[in-house]
């Protein structure tokens, strides 16, 4: 059985709460994939979450940004 994911609880209690430049920094910085697919799932059961494309996208944005290899690292 999965852990659950308490990143995603945490960044929905922000957009809940109102605090959405908050809530897309906390995107910006997500741990894992998995805490960011997580997070669009509870965003999907509320249907006013759902309308907001701003953070459906940055969502989708990051998630693809930490699906793919780095192309640099430092050293």
């Amino acid at each position: 059985m999965a852990r659950p994911a308490p990143w995603a609880t945490k960044v929905a209690a922000v957009i809940q709460a109102g605090n959405k430049p908050a809530a897309l920094a906390q995107i910006k910085v997500a741990p894992s994939v998995r805490e960011l697919q997580a997070l669009r799932a509870l965003m999907m059961k509320h249907t006013q979450w759902k309308a907001d494309k701003l953070l459906l996208q940055a969502v989708d944005d990051q998630v693809a940004s930490l699906s793919h290899p780095r192309l640099h690292r430092s050293p």
